[in-house]
């Protein structure tokens, strides 16, 4: 019978109360809600994507990125240092605030940050649902702010 995935925040608050000698333990009784593998941003990507029923063919296109690019960017073949081009697949995918914060960590990006004026303009964007690229350059532009900038192949 497989047990039932644990939630980030019920793993947090056991190591809350764990010590060197029980990490053993925490790793075997969590096995099914530890991320596995080395590619944890890709394969948390493409589930996310499969749960919504997107095709990411469909999530490179509303993104502005070819679709060559946008694979080995999900495979993690390529790495960008653009957070904007990482933005840019969150809002194809259609990812909640709660998605994107945890994916952007796991392809090793800031997370948006409330205190930061464009980070709380996307936060918005996130929260309601705004996943057209457009909508959101156009939502930036009108508080002053640089749209997502288009994504670079060459990186």
């Amino acid at each position: 019978m497989k047990k039932e995935e644990k939630t980030t925040g019920t793993l947090e608050n056991i190591l809350m109360n764990a010590d060197a000698s029980s990490a053993a333990k925490y790793l075997s009784e969590n096995q099914e809600s530890l991320v596995s593998g080395e590619r944890f941003f890709s394969s948390t990507f493409k589930k996310v994507a499969r749960q919504k029923g997107i095709r990411l063919q469909n999530v490179f296109l509303a993104a502005d990125i070819s679709e060559g690019y946008g694979y080995k960017l999900i495979s993690q073949e390529k790495h960008t240092r653009q957070r904007d081009t990482v933005l840019r697949l969150l809002l194809g995918a259609h990812c909640t605030l709660k998605e994107a914060q945890t994916l952007l960590k796991l392809y090793g990006m800031s997370e948006l940050y409330a205190r930061i004026p464009r980070d709380a303009v996307l936060i918005i964007a996130f929260n309601t649902g705004m996943y057209e690229v457009e909508d959101v350059n156009e939502l930036l532009l009108q508080h002053g702010m640089e749209p997502l900038k288009p994504a670079k192949t060459s990186e």
